[in-house]
This record gives C-alpha cells, structure tokens and sequence, in this order.
C-alpha cells in the first residue's frame, strides 16, 4: 500500500514545474519592493529593542494601510529600457 502512495506521490508531483525567478527579474517582486519601503521609512536607523521594532513597523504599516499606499511595478517598455538598460544590449547598424 506503501509503494502505490509514493508512486501517486511522484505522479502528482510531476504535473507541476517549479520556475525559479532570475535574479535580474526580481524587481517585479512587489513583497520585496514593499520590504525596501519599510526599510527605507522606517528602520533606517540601528534600534536595540526588539519590542521598539515592532511597536515601529506596527504604526508603519497601519499608516501604509490607511493611506492605502500602492506599489506601481509597471514599467513601459521605454522606461525598463532606461532603467534596466545593462540587460538590453544596443544593436549597432
């Protein structure tokens, strides 16, 4: 009984693909994006307390969510040319 479990295991476990995203295209990461904002705003300085942290990133993100702050990833494809232009090699002609 063992054996036909694993065997649907691995069945199951074959139907799907894991894509890894290339460290050139997680930009498009908004979790990470919102975690450099928090970064930014909020812990930019040292703080020795663990309770001052999250009494900090507590009222940052409650005025995040009141002021319904969004995060704007979309690029034109004008604008990732400019931005992520290494990655965009220019075609001499």
């Amino acid at each position: 009984m063992k054996c036909f479990r694993r065997i649907r295991q691995r069945a199951i476990m074959d139907r799907f693909e894991f894509v890894y995203t290339p460290k050139h295209g997680r930009w498009l990461n908004m979790a990470e994006i919102e975690l450099n904002v928090l970064s930014g705003q909020c812990l930019k300085r040292r703080i020795d307390d663990i309770a001052v942290v999250r009494r900090e990133v507590l009222a940052w993100q409650k005025f995040r969510n009141n002021k319904s702050a969004k995060v704007n990833w979309q690029f034109t494809a004008e604008d990732a040319r400019i931005k992520l232009s290494r990655l965009y090699p220019t075609l001499e002609g």
